[in-house]
């Protein structure tokens, strides 16, 4: 009995230390997107933003790829007027959708954006279309007051939320699908 008792508190010490170590991978994961670039321009009557990220996908992200199971990532940026009296106001959103999928019949990465598909020949060409963007639309100058504060919010991430659906459920093990970094600037 007492020897009963030992082994399941070891089976459950090492249970406890293997769950810690899961969650610390996925938090390692987390950091897999490193923000390299981010500006914001003013030109041709508008404010651009302009970003480019480099991301270590993690092993599960790349077994499922080149499995053909489509990943989507999301660009977002969103303009906020610092108001001293209430909350700060919403003045613009943008996102950006990118579909990449495999295609193991012909051996080609496809990027989907939009309705524009590109096709490219290795993962890390794909990967590249996906985490950079060139100017982007964020709001008409007409739109913003140049006596105010402007802050730009930016998130670029890996959509969980459009996987399929066991590997939303655990299946696939969401955790190792947790990739994103986020960064907020003042727009000058």
């Amino acid at each position: 009995m007492f020897r009963t008792m030992v082994s399941r508190r070891a089976w459950m010490g090492r249970a406890l230390a293997a769950l810690l170590g899961a969650a610390s991978a996925g938090g390692a994961w987390a950091q897999g997107v490193e923000l390299l670039n981010l500006r914001t321009v003013k030109a041709d009557g508008a404010v651009t933003l302009e970003f480019a990220t480099r991301v270590t996908l993690p092993k599960a992200v790349e077994e499922a790829l080149h499995r053909g199971v489509p990943v989507y990532f999301v660009a977002q940026a969103t303009l906020w007027r610092h108001r001293w009296y209430w909350r700060d106001e919403r003045v613009a959103r943008i996102t950006r959708t990118w579909r990449l999928a495999y295609q193991p019949l012909t051996g080609n990465w496809r990027v989907g954006l939009g309705g524009l598909n590109q096709h490219y020949a290795t993962l890390a060409e794909a990967m590249a279309a996906v985490s950079s963007s060139s100017p982007w639309r964020l709001v008409d100058l007409a739109d913003i007051d140049a006596g105010s504060a402007y802050n730009v919010e930016f998130s670029w991430r890996l959509d969980t939320s459009q996987l399929p659906g066991p590997m939303q459920i655990g299946l696939g093990g969401p955790a190792d699908f947790v990739l994103g970094v986020e960064r907020t600037q003042r727009l000058e």
